[in-house]
């Protein structure tokens, strides 16, 4: 079947109360993404893993319990041109092997008093026929609420 693509964008900001230099830290360091990004309660991890540098991926596949396999392939775009206060990146989504989705997505990270802005800002092709804008938006809320446990739990 031959569905519409449908194209949607939004921006989300948080602050966190710690250095950009730390929150970039839990965006690069594989062990602290693996943990905001991947984990979680109900998930099971099938693989993971993060190779942190433009031209790099990331590669994450989970089942929450016995559910279809959700994938998330992503490719670091532009990592250098602002160090450690910006990163972007092109991901794509699929469940149970059929495409969901690709995106491209940009971080950014500004001093906000004695902490950090994160603006997050993502333009999202949906592939499947589906208005998937607003589960998209919940879903990054819930990573970056699980991103503020990350940097007050594991420093």
């Amino acid at each position: 079947m031959n569905h519409p693509v449908i194209h949607q964008s939004f921006t989300i900001e948080r602050c966190y109360p710690t250095s950009a230099e730390r929150v970039f830290k839990a965006f690069s360091d594989p062990a602290k993404k693996r943990r905001w990004f991947a984990e979680g309660e109900g998930f099971v991890i099938d693989s993971y893993s993060l190779d942190f540098h433009v031209g790099g991926s990331e590669r994450t596949r989970v089942r929450c319990g016995e559910g279809p396999s959700m994938t998330n392939d992503c490719v670091y775009l532009d990592l250098t041109l602002v160090p450690d206060r910006r990163v972007v990146f092109a991901y794509s989504m699929t469940i149970g092997g059929a495409p969901l989705s690709s995106s491209l997505s940009t971080i950014e990270l500004l001093e906000n008093g004695d902490g950090t802005l994160l603006r997050m800002t993502e333009h999202t092709a949906y592939l499947d026929g589906n208005d998937g804008s607003a589960a998209r938006r919940e879903g990054c809320l819930e990573l970056l609420e699980a991103l503020a446990s990350e940097l007050s739990n594991h420093g």
